[in-house]
């Protein structure tokens, strides 16, 4: 169960020079969800990796998911674990509609 306010935990590779990346993120998660997040904390970690947490949940990681999250996705996870009823607005558009099956 993830608490009233989640801790958000990006991990980076600093001989990759993720830090940009996982700042950029934060200020995403930040500036969508608020208050409502308890904390974003950000990691440095070697060995090329990229992974984020939701109090201890993996919400995304590198090498399992394939490459990086973009913003939309990022926050629509974020959302499913901590706040499932909420709304994103245009990020929750989903990138499929209009295609038939």
């Amino acid at each position: 169960m993830v608490a009233a306010r989640p801790r958000i935990v990006i991990t980076y590779c600093t001989q990759c020079q993720w830090l940009l990346r996982a700042g950029w993120m934060a200020q995403e998660l930040l500036s969508t969800f608020g208050a409502d997040i308890g904390e974003v904390a950000l990691v440095p970690g070697t060995g090329g990796v990229f992974s984020i947490t939701c109090d201890g949940t993996p919400i995304w990681d590198r090498k399992h998911d394939g490459g990086f999250p973009d913003a939309a996705e990022l926050k629509r996870r974020v959302r499913d674990l901590a706040w499932p009823s909420r709304e994103l607005g245009h990020s929750d558009r989903k990138k499929d509609v209009g295609v038939e099956e």
